[in-house]
């Protein structure tokens, strides 16, 4: 009930006007966001799109870029940087989860790009990069899929692990790591035609200007696949008190729920960025089975498909 409030106040969302003073790091009342909308923007949910093609297994990410750097953030990671390719580690979540992630950008990417998802490398001619790649969890499989990707880390350690990790195997060793920013990227004028970034605009000091950084990295009518965490009290229970003081699943201090965005604030800032937000996704976890799957449930653990208009346009001011 709560998610099928949440659509439907994504569906009434509009173009908002008067957000050039607003700082979406310090934004915490959705609903005065709402009194300054105009234009309609069209989305679709998960149960409304067609069902994604499992792909194989593997995981993703954190950290984050030039302007938008959060310097305890960047610490906090680097010292369990050795640990991302352990199953069993602090990054077993993102192991466990990264199947489910891998499903949903298969299945948006390929409808987007016209792939068909059920062959074994639908991203062949498709440029990525992965933006706050960590150990390369998400990169590598992204690789196998055929897409030619830029996996990119603020963190130096994270990139020496992705890298020797990758050129254990020839389908992977091809992968560009980069311990650089979404920010510096904009500067060398990259562009790609998907940009995505998973578990990483909560651990970033100005998520509105990051997606201003994601959204000029993408080409136009290219694609933005970004994954975070809703702030509700339901996120703050699982995500944080369950997940990291009870569980013990992530180590304390992971998050923080005031860095949390809801669903609709990401919207809002990728509108800002000139992209449009076409399908969202969340992401259940089944204790019975170990497993997550996604749903229309985005409470919690949340995905967000965009594209960026074809026309050759700046990113908003």
């Amino acid at each position: 009930m709560a998610s099928k409030l949440v659509m439907n106040r994504l569906r009434s969302l509009s173009r908002v006007s008067q957000l050039s003073d607003v700082r979406f790091d310090k934004l915490r009342d959705p609903v005065s966001i709402f009194s300054t909308s105009q234009n309609h923007v069209k989305w679709r949910s998960y149960s409304e799109a067609s069902q994604p093609t499992p792909p194989p297994p593997s995981p993703n990410t954190f950290t984050t870029t030039s302007s938008s750097l959060n310097e305890f953030e960047l610490a906090k990671f680097s010292a369990i940087a050795e640990t991302w390719w352990d199953a069993e580690g602090p990054f077993k979540p993102l192991h466990l989860m990264n199947p489910t992630r891998l499903a949903f950008i298969r299945s948006t990417l390929c409808r987007h790009f016209r792939k068909d998802p059920n062959c074994t490398r639908p991203f062949e001619g498709l440029k990525f990069v992965d933006v706050g790649c960590g150990g390369g969890i998400l990169s590598e499989p992204l690789a196998r899929m055929g897409a030619t990707v830029t996996g990119v880390d603020a963190v130096n350690k994270n990139i020496k692990i992705a890298r020797l990790h990758a050129d254990l195997d020839p389908q992977t060793s091809s992968i560009e790591y980069r311990c650089t920013t979404a920010e510096s990227l904009v500067e060398e004028q990259r562009q790609f035609d998907a940009v995505i970034a998973l578990e990483v605009i909560e651990h970033v000091a100005d998520p509105a200007g990051f997606c201003k950084s994601l959204s000029a990295l993408t080409i136009p009518g290219g694609a933005t696949v970004i994954s975070t965490i809703n702030r509700s009290m339901r996120a703050y229970a699982t995500a944080i008190v369950a997940a990291e003081y009870l569980l013990h699943w992530l180590p304390k201090g992971t998050h923080q729920w005031s860095s949390f965005l809801t669903p609709e604030e990401l919207v809002l800032i990728h509108q800002r960025a000139s992209i449009s937000v076409q399908e969202m996704a969340g992401f259940v976890y089944n204790p019975l089975t170990g497993r997550w799957s996604l749903s229309d449930d985005i409470s919690v653990n949340f995905i967000a498909f965009g594209t960026k208009s074809a026309k050759k346009d700046e990113t908003l001011d």
